[in-house]
């Protein structure tokens, strides 16, 4: 396997692709193995999209229902700042039926969102905003009884941007403690997933809505092939980024899973002609997706150009080896040919082409993707045995200098208003005494330099008598050592700092795809492009829809 120190540095999360462990994966290949029956039970829009809407989501054990909420919105009030105070739509995950009180209740407190009151009926808020351009083409186009222009489709990939996914016991919502015995959730953020998924399914109804009462006489409903094409746009920024750091135990079983799935199609020793035509059908694909993928960020997009000249050699060099596939070992020698010859796009692009093609290897895997582990602090390990971990396993913090002021530019802080994680610069801002345990390197080295003064048979319980500020670093050195993939390898403090890289690793857990970056602080994603309808789920085949490509494209 990969070690925690090749995969867990910024430059190569920064690379990271969705693969089928990916949770939107998980959640849709639920619905379809469960025979999910989700369906529109109200919807009460007038002519413009305004007004109100239910679709219930019904299982084998309990029904859920998304509330959606459209109400008119200024030009000037539609922004991806998570700031924004209105929005196109707004929604809530409701735990069961909603009766009419609970309906009036939620079209008053959604609109609201982070200022509304919540209960623990109330599982998931979001909200979005139109793709103005391609919303209003599409609508357009329907009315006037012809299929929107399948380049624009690509372009943007969606009708709706959300900017916000709140769960959790956010806001009032309901604690995931309580959700934990249920199978349908077992999964990572499979409440947050649902509510998406519904969310795309009433952004294609209300835009056909819209179209139809534009121009009743001429309106044509758009395709299915032209429907799965569009997904759920998402823009989300630095809130994501600390998750990654203050939940070890649960990264840690992220990523070890996904290298235990690497690991085990590498070691395949030989490829059944099936996997072996799988394989190029795929990599045709990707061609396409990637071909569709551009961004204004020239540094992204310079990428994009690297990574497609490097599937372009990859196929070259897969057809020009004779009868390669058919060699002992194959996957390994395509891997570590990626490792040694293409960008870390492509060798991350590679990781998640392999890991599709034993599905029947790789999906027991489901199972190692949650935990709940916490492990307590151990107040009679040794000085000596904590130093040797450091030593062991946190050699990347002593490559930073800390008497260099570059190496801690920055200091991590929550905003006051909207609770949401925030950058600072600590030579000119304030708050630094607010700082969020986000310094890692720093902490570490800091931890390392007091071990010094003691015995080495010395209990870290007596240390920390001393020196309780070090409680917080020691119960994390002593988690890592037993979780070694549950730590960001970097100093997120320092001067040229990416958040944006960690961003992209979580988001592609999620199942997001299409990565356009804004800043090295937030990004634009898609969701759920190219996966089934809920009218599919019962005979469409609904795993088979990763790296999606517009219509017409093999």
């Amino acid at each position: 396997m990969r070690l925690p120190a090749e995969v867990m540095r910024p430059e190569r999360m920064g690379a990271t692709f969705p693969t089928r462990l990916s949770f939107m994966r998980l959640l849709v290949r639920r619905l379809h193995r469960e025979q999910w029956q989700i369906e529109s039970t109200v919807f009460d829009l007038d002519d413009q999209g305004y007004g109100h809407a239910i679709y219930t989501a019904r299982g084998p054990h309990r029904t859920y229902s998304l509330m959606a909420f459209s109400n008119p919105l200024r030009d000037d009030q539609r922004t991806d700042r998570v700031i924004a105070e209105s929005w196109d739509a707004c929604f809530v995950l409701f735990d069961g039926l909603p009766t009419s009180a609970e309906v009036e209740r939620l079209a008053v407190q959604a609109a609201r969102q982070e200022g509304g009151r919540f209960g623990p009926s109330d599982l998931i808020l979001s909200r979005a905003n139109r793709s103005v351009r391609l919303y209003e083409h599409v609508r357009d186009a329907l009315a006037e009884g012809r299929q929107p222009d399948i380049e624009r489709l690509a372009e943007v990939g969606y009708l709706m941007r959300t900017t916000a996914v709140y769960g959790n016991g956010k806001f009032g919502t309901c604690d995931r403690e309580r959700l934990t015995d249920r199978p349908e959730f077992a999964g990572p953020f499979q409440a947050e997933m649902l509510i998406v998924y519904l969310i795309r399914c009433f952004t294609l109804d209300h835009v056909e809505h819209v179209a139809r009462c534009k121009s009743p006489d001429t309106f044509v409903p758009m395709t299915r092939e032209n429907k799965r094409f569009l997904g759920i746009g998402n823009a989300t920024g630095l809130g994501m980024a600390p998750f990654l750091i203050t939940h070890p135990e649960l990264i840690h079983y992220w990523a070890n899973t996904r290298e235990i799935a690497l690991q085990k199609v590498r070691s395949m020793q030989w490829a059944q002609g099936r996997v072996r035509q799988r394989f190029r059908d795929l990599m045709q694909r990707v061609k396409g997706h990637v071909a569709d993928w551009c961004v204004a960020d020239e540094t992204q997009q310079r990428r994009i150009d690297e990574l497609a000249s490097d599937l372009a050699r990859l196929c070259v060099w897969v057809d020009g080896e004779t009868a390669l596939l058919e060699r002992e070992a194959p996957w390994d020698a395509v891997y570590c040919w990626a490792v040694t010859e293409t960008s870390i796009e492509c060798q991350e692009l590679v990781v998640s082409l392999l890991i599709e093609l034993y599905p029947e290897e790789i999906d027991s895997l489901e199972a190692c993707l949650s935990t709940d582990a916490r492990l307590p602090l151990d107040g009679s390990m040794q000085v000596s045995t904590l130093r040797k971990i450091i030593e062991e396993t946190y050699t990347w913090t002593f490559e930073s200098d800390f008497s260099d002021k570059a190496s801690h530019t920055y200091f991590w802080y929550y905003s006051e208003d909207k609770m949401e994680p925030r950058l600072g610069f600590r030579d000119n801002e304030a708050g630094a005494e607010c700082e969020m345990p986000i310094a890692v390197a720093r902490d570490v080295q800091r931890l390392y330099q007091c071990l010094s003064s003691f015995n080495a048979v010395t209990p870290v319980a007596t240390l920390l008598m001393q020196y309780p500020g070090h409680r917080h670093t020691v119960g994390r050195v002593q988690t890592i050592a037993q979780y070694p993939y549950g730590e960001v390898q970097a100093n997120l403090i320092a001067a040229g700092s990416r958040p944006i890289d960690l961003l992209r690793w979580k988001l592609a857990f999620f199942g997001a795809s299409k990565f356009d970056p804004k800043s090295n602080l937030w990004t634009r994603i898609t969701l759920y492009q190219g996966a089934p309808l809920p009218a599919d789920l019962p005979e469409y085949d609904s795993d088979d829809w990763c790296f999606p490509v517009r219509p017409g494209v093999a």
